[in-house]
Order: C-alpha cells, then structure tokens, then sequence
C-alpha cells in the first residue's frame, strides 16, 4: 500500500510515469493506472484489496456461523466432516479452506479452563514408548525405540533402549525405572497402547493380562490419558518430545550399540544431577531424596521377576512363544499352562503344577529347546513303529540346515536303509548331546560320510564320493557358514555362502570335466622325454 501512495504522491509531483515504472519495476500502464485512482488513505493492505475486488471471494458470515454452531454441538468435530456437511448444504468448500475457517472460529469460542498435572512426592510417574531416527558419524540411519520414565514430583528421568514396543519391553523398562528411582509410586500414567490396555467394554478398560500382573505384584495403579483428549497427555508426550529433542537429535552416534548407550548414561547423570530442571528450578537428584520417602519398596527384584503368560501345550507336547518352542512332557499335551518369562529363562507349568519344565530363555543353536532326556521320554510315549520312525526323522530337522541336509542326502544316497540310520542317529544324539551331535553332523555332511556311524565322533577321512550334487552343494554352503546363520549381518552371510558355492561348483566341474577328458589308458611318454614333452634333463 506505501507503494502505492508513493506513486500516486510522484505523480503529482510531476515525474513521468516511464521514470517511476522503473524505480518501481511496474509497467508504464499500471503506474498510470494508479494515478487515476482514487488517493490512498489506509494502510490495510487487506482491506484495500477486498474494496478494489481483487483475489478470491471471501466467506461469508453465513458459513462462519454454520461452522460456529458445528463447533458449538461438538467440539471435536474432524474438519473433514465439518467440509462434508457443508457440501451437503449446498457450499463446496476445499478442505484447506475449511481449516482456515476453523482456525478463526476456534478463537471466537471459548476454552475450557486448564488445570495443571502435578503431583505430591511419590504419587505420579509417566511412561511412554518413543521411536526415533539418529544419524551415525558415518552418515547412516537407524531407528532407535526407546522408553522413558520420569517422576512427576522430582522431575527424575530414567530412559533405556528396547528392541520393540511389546509388553515385555514395556514391563522391563517400568521395572528398571523404578530400581533406579529407588522405588514405585502410587500411580503411573499411560497413554492407551494396546499393551497395556486391549480395548473398552462399556466404557470400561480392559488390561492386558501381563501389565495386570505386574501392578498387582508390585503395588501400583494404572492411570490412563482420556481419548481423543491430547492435552490430558500433554505431559507424557512432552517427556519423550524431551529426549529427542535434546538427546538423540543434538548429538551424533559412532554408532547403536556402544556410543549409543554411552552417551545416554552421560546425558541422563547430566540432567538429573546437574542441570536444574526449568519446571522446579531445583536440580531432580535433590527433590528426590525427598520423594524417595514416599516410594514403596520393590517387593522383587526386577532381574528375578517372570512374566505371565497363559499358554497351552500343543499336540507335539511343545509351547510355542515369541517364535520359540519349548520341550514338554508328552503327558502335558493339550493341558492349559503358564508360562513364567525370565531375562534368562523360561518356566512353564501346566494347571495343577503336575508337570513342569525350565528351558533357557534363547537355545543355544536354532528355535527349539528340549531338556536332556526329552526326546527319549517322548518317544517312549510314541506308539507304533512308523510313528516312532517319523518322531526320530522330526529331531533331525529341528537341527535347522545341518539336520535337513544331512537326512536329505541319507535318503536320496541309501533309499532302502536310512530307516535304520535314522534310529541310530537318534541314539547318538542322546548320547553325544545336540551341541555336539551337530558338530559331528556338520563334519559328516561336508565330508560326505553317510550312515557310517562309527565314524562320525571319530577321526573323519576324505572319501571321495563321486560328482558333487546340487542340493549337497547348497547344503554343504548352509553348513560352513552355520555359526554365522543367526548374526544379524545375514546379507554378508549370504554373499560369502554364494561366493563359496560359485567357487566349489566351478572348481569341481573343471575337475570332472579334466576326468572326462583323460583316457582310459593312456600311451606311454616317450623314453627321453617328459610328460609335457620337454627333454627329460630340462625337469628334475
């Protein structure tokens, strides 16, 4: 609009309109265009262009007021449905339009009165899960979960990395912040995930069975956040909008699984023992002291307590959880149990207590963890003679790639005796252990030893069985790199295996084809000369 004035007051004073268009970098026509128009006599560039009819038509008082009484019936109207209705009444709005209608109708209405969330010593603690993208030094990324803990009263944060956002990782971290808190509060507030609430039945909560557990054992209530009302959880997600913004987006990582962590030990002792928190003005290490008072003791430690889980033992005497299996007494098959889930173990223990077992947490080698004398007690369960058979074939392939190779080749290279071979594999392998009896199966496999069981936990000699088959090959390949099958760099495992088996395919196809090259019998070499024909006295 000052534009404007300024070429109107240099028309008047007399300067040519082709002199002002280009001071000003308009056209000749506009600058005399506007010294026709009438004299400017406000600043209000907004109101001059809505008199002078330029841009876009306004909206109307009308469909203000339509908005203000949707608004009014129900505050939380989405805007989407607030544009659906005001098509349906004969206005096409776009629907960014409709948000900036809403935002000035929004600052008509009035707001409802807000009340602080703050707590006395040892009442409140909040918890939330948060996910976020660092960037290595290297110039990678990674998607980091973590979880986060903090008392309401000293400001006292407590955060540690997880794997996912299940409830073991949720029970876990809770546990570890309220060790390092130095006991539980009265209340911890959630948002609604669905570990630790399913769903509403009448307006009532529904807990996951495992989150219940844990308060029950450890003396605490669950106080959830209002749906679809954000700011009743404004300050559970300010705790995790925290972290990122000042630790895991102001710094840069070597990398996740040392820097990482090492950093988040140093910012966390920084925060809570140094820095005053902007909230209280008091550093958190010395409010709790005070709310430290106030904490209930940990009943159990949280390295010894087991999570509860309802489970039923399959048909195959095995309980499944979390992609692993665990070994049952064959008597237990189709009993409801409970499966009682340790940092390090697993307990599962059928109704009644009649049968129990405690495998380790992860088995050493594959998915599938049975105790010493396991299988046999289940075989001897087992009734019939083919039934058995396929018991002791079963066992081989739960060994992973090693155990599937292996008995893929007895019974393609011995199709009328692999029936006894297989009962004697099961024996060795209650004799030697899986460990062991793998390492053996390993040794025979690549070494092409089959059925010869005398051999196998002995000394192994080379015994060349003939022209190399593919699916041995690709077995052979599984089993050199096994040690590498479960590592988490599976790609590079995968390359090396390949490159391996290109390697072996082409060296053992020139051999077989230099074989079918050389005679039966072949001539003599001349006397006085060597077999690549140079004189004898040239080769010593």
């Amino acid at each position: 609009m000052l534009d404007r004035h300024a070429v109107q007051e240099l028309r008047r004073a007399g300067v040519s309109a082709r002199a002002i268009a280009q001071q000003f970098g308009v056209t000749v026509r506009t600058t005399r265009r506007i010294g026709r128009e009438a004299p400017v006599a406000e600043s209000a560039e907004a109101t001059a262009r809505r008199a002078r009819g330029i841009g876009r038509l306004g909206v109307t008082g009308a469909i203000r007021d339509r908005v203000a009484a949707l608004l009014a019936d129900d505050r939380e109207m989405p805007p989407g449905e607030i544009c659906r209705r005001l098509r349906e009444d004969g206005t096409p709005l776009g629907l960014s339009t409709v948000y900036r209608v809403l935002s000035g109708v929004r600052a008509t209405l009035p707001s409802e009165l807000l009340v602080r969330f703050e707590g006395v010593a040892g009442e409140f603690a909040q918890f939330d899960f948060g996910e976020v993208g660092v960037r290595l030094v290297d110039g990678t990324r990674r998607v980091v979960h973590f979880a986060a803990y903090r008392l309401k009263y000293s400001r006292w944060i407590h955060v540690v990395l997880v794997p996912n956002e299940r409830v073991e990782a949720l029970v876990r971290s809770l546990l570890a912040g309220f060790e390092a808190g130095g006991g539980v509060p009265l209340r911890v507030v959630f948002d609604n995930p669905k570990t630790v609430v399913l769903r509403y039945e009448a307006q009532r909560p529904v807990w996951n069975p495992t989150l219940a557990q844990v308060a029950i054992d450890y003396g605490f209530t669950v106080e959830l956040c209002t749906p679809r009302q954000p700011q009743q959880k404004g300050s559970v997600e300010n705790l995790v909008g925290f972290v990122k913004r000042s630790f895991f987006r102001a710094r840069r990582f070597h990398d996740v699984e040392r820097d990482l962590p090492a950093q988040l030990g140093g910012w966390l002792t920084e925060v809570n023992t140094v820095r005053p928190c902007r909230a209280t003005r008091e550093i958190p290490a010395a409010r709790l002291l005070a709310e430290q008072m106030r904490l209930k003791p940990l009943v159990v430690a949280p390295a010894a307590y087991g999570l509860c889980f309802p489970v039923t033992v399959g048909p195959t005497a095995m309980v499944t959880h979390q992609g692993l299996r665990y070994a049952m007494p064959a008597a237990a098959c189709g009993l409801p149990a409970t499966l009682w889930l340790y940092p390090d173990r697993v307990k599962l223990v059928t109704a009644g207590s009649r049968h129990e077992a405690v495998h380790p947490r992860f088995p050493p080698q594959g998915t599938v963890s049975y105790l010493p004398g396991q299988r046999a007690a289940q075989l001897a369960a087992v009734a019939g003679a083919r039934k058995r058979l396929y018991f002791m074939r079963e066992r081989r392939l739960e060994l992973g790639p090693v155990g599937e190779g292996y008995l893929t080749e007895l019974i393609h290279q011995r199709p009328h005796t692999w029936k006894g071979d297989v009962e004697r594999l099961f024996a060795l392998l209650e004799e030697l252990g899986e460990e062991r009896f793998r390492a053996v199966l390993q040794r025979a496999l690549f070494q092409r030893l089959l059925g010869e069981l005398r051999t196998l936990h002995g000394s192994l000699p080379f015994v060349d069985r003939g022209p190399l088959k593919p699916t041995y090959l690709y077995f052979s390949a599984v089993v050199l790199f096994w040690d590498d099958v479960n590592s988490p760099s599976r790609t590079a495992w995968r390359a090396t295996a390949r490159s391996w088996l290109r390697s072996i395919i082409a060296l053992r196809s020139g051999r077989d084809a230099s074989r079918a090259r050389r005679p039966k019998n072949p001539a003599p070499a001349p006397v006085g000369r060597s077999l690549r024909g140079a004189p004898s006295g040239v080769l010593s």
